[in-house]
């Protein structure tokens, strides 16, 4: 901006947050200069309405015809605005509503289960390593970290935070955009994780009563795109086909480089990259569920917006990433929202009433990825919907408004629960779209090493979704193949798990090291029949594991 220029002051209220900005410069751009944390699912592009703002005073530029499509006359005539489309005519103040916060949600940091060993690495850490370390999983959506007594291995103290990048995008994908080949917002979007790990970080060690100057060694895990974006490499190229990363082999970077508040002479490993989408926190995952080791025929899923899929079998490794999108965090979903108090996260229908629970037994606010899963499953098994995802307008709960069927999965109208929640065609198809993605991940990769449905022995469902998620309404609408439920292991945050045994083993290093080399990446959008196993996959399956009642 030119010494000449106009500046405007923008005040957010009731955050008390102020800058100055431009009047070339969006909300959206303002508020994230600002820290102050707005959705921002479609990274700006002005398609998700997540960035909502109301103007208290001051004046906008016109509404763009994309916020005419996305607000109503009344929110408009009220003061709604897109963050991302209006820009500041003079100073201003704006009322961010919490919704579009990117409130925090529930927190996957725990492996769970005994399918992978135990929480305390007991007798994996090496003696000859003194002090704490610290293990890092930097999730897409959450970030979460664990403090660590490198001698022992045991686990002092854990946590987990959002992760701040979500403002400037919901996915990877968003990130990539908005970063694109512009250094300072790389830069922008590394500071921000940084200070928000330091604050996680002092957090921890304050509890048990350490600094974090104590902390001299590190592993940080991380899909590629987040890898990159963590040790500040170009990611532009992470967009485009072939989707080659900057850096596959392991990497070593300085705490006192990246601005880490660790000790001076702190280090922190990175693990290899497979391929652009298949990152270090899946090699990380394979390493916490013993693949290297294994001698049963497995499969393993790490549930996100890039979902992560592997095959074992006779020491062959095949590895895929599925571009299942956001809707399992709530995204593009009618009335969702990320595992928050007040999202319903189970449903049930029986005898035609609606049964719902939410996180935190409180009003239901949206509905969670689980939820809207489970819904469409139970959707499907009262004869709601059809194999091919629509609504049917005889069904009991479903109605007809603007022309469009949609399910009423919460009545509106009452005390306390003025917000109806339906369930649109819409909401149905993202679900459709995210399933099939995942399931074609699955087909091609037992098709490619000749693995039979039914010699699948073990099942790992790792992240925040696979651990919640209704393994039963999973495979109802053939997001899995129908195997018995006992197969399926629920293991929670095992990218976390795996990070602590490479902090504490330098042997679990190279053991994940090999395991990187040996893994035989395969581009689904490539692969013989992609298009035809997707398409087959949309409809819904009826099939039910057995046994299931």
């Amino acid at each position: 901006m030119s010494p000449s220029a106009t500046w405007f002051v923008i005040d957010f209220e009731p955050l008390g947050r102020r800058i100055t900005t431009g009047p070339e410069e969006t909300l959206l751009d303002a508020a994230q200069s600002a820290g102050v944390g707005l959705q921002a699912i479609c990274g700006g592009a002005g398609i998700c309405g997540t960035c909502l703002v109301r103007r208290m005073s001051g004046e906008l530029s016109p509404p763009t015809s994309l916020e005419l499509a996305e607000l109503s006359a009344e929110d408009l005539s009220d003061g709604c605005r897109l963050a991302c489309q209006a820009r500041p005519l003079g100073d201003l103040r704006v009322d961010v509503p919490p919704d579009s916060l990117t409130a925090p949600q529930r927190l996957q940091v725990e492996a769970r289960g005994g399918a992978l060993g135990p929480e305390v690495l007991t007798g994996v850490g090496e003696a000859a390593r003194q002090g704490l370390g610290l293990a890092i999983d930097l999730g897409t959506t959450k970030v979460a970290a664990y403090l660590v007594d490198l001698p022992s291995g045991r686990t002092l103290a854990m946590g987990g935070v959002m992760n701040p990048q979500i403002a400037y995008g919901e996915d990877i994908i968003s990130r990539i955009a908005w970063a694109g080949r512009d250094r300072s917002r790389r830069r922008l979007l590394q500071t921000r994780l940084i200070d928000a790990l330091n604050n996680l970080v002092n957090e921890l060690c304050l509890g048990v009563g350490v600094r974090a100057g104590d902390v001299v060694e590190a592993v940080a895990v991380g899909n590629t795109v987040m890898h990159h974006l963590f040790a500040g490499l170009e990611v532009a190229q992470l967009g485009v086909a072939p989707y080659r990363p900057a850096l596959c082999e392991p990497l070593v970077l300085s705490a006192t480089e990246l601005h880490l508040s660790l000790a001076p002479e702190a280090t922190i490993y990175l693990p290899p990259n497979i391929a652009g989408y298949v990152g270090g926190d899946h090699v990380a995952t394979l390493l916490a569920s013993g693949a290297d080791e294994a001698a049963d025929v497995r499969l393993i899923v790490d549930i996100g917006t890039n979902t992560e899929v592997s095959v074992l079998r006779l020491g062959q490794l095949l590895s895929c990433s599925c571009p299942s999108g956001p809707a399992f965090e709530g995204a593009h979903i009618s009335a969702g929202m990320r595992a928050a108090p007040g999202a319903i996260e189970r449903v049930r229908i029986v005898n035609g009433q609606v049964l719902h629970s939410t996180i935190g037994a409180v009003r239901p606010r949206g509905i969670c990825g689980s939820g809207i899963l489970d819904a469409v499953a139970e959707m499907v098994r009262a004869g709601v919907l059809n194999r091919r995802g629509a609504l049917l307008r005889n069904a009991a709960g479903v109605r007809v408004r603007n022309g469009q069927a949609e399910f009423l999965l919460v009545p509106g109208g009452s005390p306390g629960q003025e917000r109806e929640i339906v369930i649109t065609r819409r909401d149905v198809n993202e679900i459709q779209l995210a399933k099939a993605a995942v399931r074609t991940g699955i087909d091609t990769m037992l098709d490619l090493g000749g693995v039979a449905r039914d010699e699948i022995q073990n099942v790992f469902l790792a992240g925040a979704f696979g651990t919640y998620l209704d393994v039963r309404s999973a495979i109802a609408i053939g997001m899995f193949p129908p195997l018995p439920v006992e197969r399926f292991h629920q293991v929670g945050n095992a990218a976390g798990l795996g990070a602590r045994q490479m902090l504490v083993s330098i042997e679990r290093r190279r053991r994940a090291e090999h395991m990187a080399r040996r893994a035989r990446y395969v581009e689904l959008s490539g692969s013989s029949g992609f298009t035809r196993r997707f398409i087959h996959s949309v409809s819904f399956e009826a099939a039910a594991p057995e046994g299931a009642p």
